[in-house]
């Protein structure tokens, strides 16, 4: 394609939104509201995964050792433990500190640990953190085969019931992310169409003076392509401060909880809208076309 042809082909583009200019505005405000609704859906689904990612990683596994087990058991424990591919840490925690860690976590109750005197009932433990939370189970059944392992314990059904959470909300997340994604694209190819349908005489009469079938669809895509861009530039905007915003009022009430961090994140979000937009700009165009050229 020659340069002086692309060159026409954007002046005919921007002309054509000049003079519809009303179209052309309503063209961008769906495309631009669509996106950002779009936007909105996966930065929850995105934050709902990123919680559930969060959760899957507090789950540990304690493993108790035999109180008559000699240092180099021990350590043989904590040696086999590290070589499992499912491992990614292991933490010995002796039983001092165990006993420690508890009576803080009594607070001013730890008095009812004054009936054991200066007994420690507790045994030395590791605490065991696995890669992916569905290897859990796995490795702590491969653990407790151990020779000096007494016991293994990671919340079993308090576990199960975490994994079931999390796989339903990334499960129930793609889906309803697709059914939006299907809906955006109709919304917006279906604008696009009705951008096309009100040029259709414009379109025929090219045709009648012999004009070519990709002589009239160039300014048209390159149009699809322009009302995409400056449409999902404008919903990535929005959203970036959209999401300024809510990460600031969540943190300001809940500032444990975990969100996906604003960079790179935005960044990826934003690319991703506005090729959204040219890709469904472009596609609204070249299907709406299709019926009007047939003259």
């Amino acid at each position: 394609m020659k340069i002086q042809t692309i060159e026409y082909y954007f002046r005919e583009v921007l002309l054509s939104m000049i003079r519809n200019r009303w179209m052309t505005f309503a063209s961008i405000g769906t495309v631009a509201v669509s996106l950002f609704v779009l936007g909105v859906f996966l930065i929850i689904v995105m934050n709902m995964n990123k919680m559930a990612s969060s959760l899957e990683s507090q789950v540990q596994i304690s493993v108790y050792i035999n109180d008559n087990l000699p240092e180099q058991g021990r350590n043989e424990i904590e040696k086999m433990t590290r070589a499992m591919k499912s491992v990614s840490a292991v933490e010995y925690v002796p039983r001092e500190e165990a006993l420690k860690k508890l009576q803080e976590r009594l607070g001013e109750n730890k008095k009812i640990l004054d009936a054991l005197g200066e007994s420690n009932p507790l045994p030395n433990s590791f605490l065991v953190t696995v890669t992916t939370a569905d290897d859990v189970k796995k490795t702590a059944a491969a653990i407790s085969d151990l020779y000096g392992v007494d016991e293994v314990k990671y919340g079993q059904d308090v576990a199960a019931n975490l994994f079931e959470l999390t796989h339903l909300i990334r499960f129930f997340g793609l889906i309803l992310m697709g059914l939006l994604l299907f809906a955006t694209v109709f919304i917006i190819s279906n604008t696009i169409r009705l951008t096309v349908f009100a040029r259709r005489k414009e379109i025929a009469i090219m045709k009648y003076v012999g004009a070519t079938d990709w002589f009239i669809r160039w300014p048209f895509i390159f149009e699809g392509m322009a009302l995409g861009t400056i449409g999902g530039g404008v919903s990535a905007l929005a959203l970036r401060s959209f999401y300024s915003a809510m990460t600031e009022k969540i943190y300001e009430s809940l500032a444990f909880f975990p969100m996906v961090e604003q960079y790179p994140f935005m960044n990826y979000v934003t690319i991703a809208l506005i090729c959204a937009g040219i890709f469904i700009g472009i596609l609204g165009s070249t299907v709406s076309l299709k019926r009007f050229m047939e003259v």
